[in-house]
């Protein structure tokens, strides 16, 4: 059985030796004992390309990829051999961390549940109140940019202060007469994004804006602004949960990416006990 083992080894390194003489045979470029491929540029030039551009890629290339080698072996004749270590360390440190995430990540993409319900987003927003006080003032708003010469501003300014079901059908219906505007009040947003849309707020007041069922209307060179502050809520006020729903969803997936790591490593830990791959010496 010995013997077997030998014969199919030794089948193995010549046929590796082999397999590298070939491959060494379609070597393009070399620097040192460091050889480029065919194989390595073979994906390198995009269809449809003319042959001279063809040429200037793969030369270009080739050039890039000696010049990164030559820079390579300089580093590592004027490195010390506690240097070297240390570099060959950190490099396979990394390999070993790039191959274990990839792990992780199938296992977490094949397995999580990735489903969160509104019940799932309502409990964790309840639990965790006092971790979703604001640090920015948001706003409810509607507002129109009329132009300078617009003729309709009484009855347009009716309507978008009472804003009942046929102003707001008609006002979208006249949505082209219109240089900029926003009809949906039921979003809460950035103060700051309204004051950078809508620039002539900057000069006002911020007391005085942040006032619920506040209107304002403004004029400058470009036209007519009119702008209804529908809600209002303040720095360090709670942030309500429909604004934070990306938040909380992205923490809960990433609470249970978190647990599903802990149990995979868990589980392959005792997996490798079990079958004797692991084993701790007294």
């Amino acid at each position: 059985m010995r013997y077997c083992k030998l014969i199919v080894l030794l089948f193995v390194i010549v046929s590796c030796q082999n397999f590298r003489n070939q491959v060494k045979e379609e070597a393009i470029a070399r620097v040192n004992n460091i050889y480029l491929y065919k194989s390595d540029i073979e994906k390198l030039v995009p269809k449809n390309t003319s042959k001279g551009d063809s040429i200037n890629i793969v030369n270009d290339y080739i050039n890039r990829w000696a010049t990164r080698q030559l820079f390579i072996d300089k580093a590592k004749l004027n490195l010390t051999e506690e240097e070297l270590k240390e570099f060959e360390d950190l490099v396979e440190s990394y390999q070993s961390t790039l191959y274990i995430n990839a792990y992780k990540n199938a296992i977490i993409n094949k397995t999580i549940n990735m489903e969160i319900t509104e019940e799932d987003l309502q409990t964790y927003y309840n639990q965790n109140l006092k971790n979703f006080n604001l640090n920015e003032e948001l706003v409810k708003l509607r507002y129109l940019h009329l132009p300078p010469d617009y003729g309709n501003i009484v009855a347009t300014q009716k309507q978008l202060n009472r804003f009942n079901e046929e102003d707001v059908e008609e006002l979208k219906e006249r949505k082209i007469e219109f240089l900029t505007y926003s009809l949906n009040d039921s979003v809460w947003i950035k103060l700051d994004q309204v004051l950078n849309k809508i620039p002539i707020l900057k000069k006002q007041d911020k007391t005085k804006l942040l006032k619920e069922r506040n209107f304002i209307q403004l004029r400058d060179s470009s036209g007519v602004y009119m702008v209804i502050i529908k809600d209002v809520l303040r720095r360090k006020e709670i942030a309500p949960l429909e604004y934070i729903k990306p938040t909380i969803r992205q923490i809960i997936l990433n609470k249970r990416k978190l647990e599903l790591i802990k149990k995979i490593e868990k589980e392959i830990t005792k997996d490798a006990v079990e079958n004797k791959q692991f084993e701790v010496y007294d």
